[in-house]
């Protein structure tokens, strides 16, 4: 019996060690598994704006919730939007900016200091959607071109903080990492 208890308290510790050894594995699993949703969502849905000549309104909400609603055509007036899907993030990511992010923001949009900062160069900055349209572009309800970032990160860890940006003219998605090269950068992944 004392035998027994010996091999079962071995084999707890050796699991608690595994367990503490794997957790910045999970931890960095959940950063990629939010990148990639969110970056997947945004071009997927431009995708389909493009293929169904519909229009698709993606909002980013704090902390980390996307809301994807399809917008219908009508005359005179078009219906309510509807919503088609909603994507939540993992609990530790967040739609956040973290203090030390560079200035540059990426591909220039906004100065890194709002977490979702669409409506670009409009005047009006920190929308938190972007519309796809049939012909791929990304405008603002006004029918302004919207371009702008979203970041995400783990309030934790500031080189886990990723962003995906959108120009709005062609609707282009990119997605970035920051990483610590000789001072923090945004690098396009």
């Amino acid at each position: 019996m004392l035998e027994m208890m010996i091999v079962v308290a071995i084999a707890l510790i050796m699991a608690r060690v595994t367990f503490i050894a794997l957790m910045p594995m999970f931890n960095q699993n959940h950063v990629d598994s939010a990148y990639d949703t969110t970056l997947s969502v945004v071009r997927n849905y431009r995708n389909l704006a493009i293929t169904q000549s519909k229009r698709y309104i993606i909002t980013f909400a704090n902390p980390g919730t996307i809301t994807v609603q399809y917008w219908g055509v009508g005359f005179p007036v078009s219906p309510a939007p509807v919503t088609v899907a909603t994507y939540t993030l993992p609990p530790d990511i967040q739609f956040a900016v973290q203090g030390g992010f560079p200035a540059a923001a990426p591909d220039s949009f906004g100065t890194g200091g709002t977490a979702i900062d669409f409506d670009q160069g409009m005047g009006l900055g920190s929308q938190n959607y972007v519309m796809f349209m049939p012909d791929g572009s990304s405008q603002d309800t006004a029918g302004n071109y919207n371009s702008g970032v979203v970041y995400l990160t783990r309030p934790t860890d500031f080189y886990s903080s990723r962003a995906v940006s959108v120009f709005g003219t062609t609707g282009r998605v990119r997605g970035w990492r920051l990483l610590n090269q000789g001072g923090n950068k945004w690098v396009q992944q």
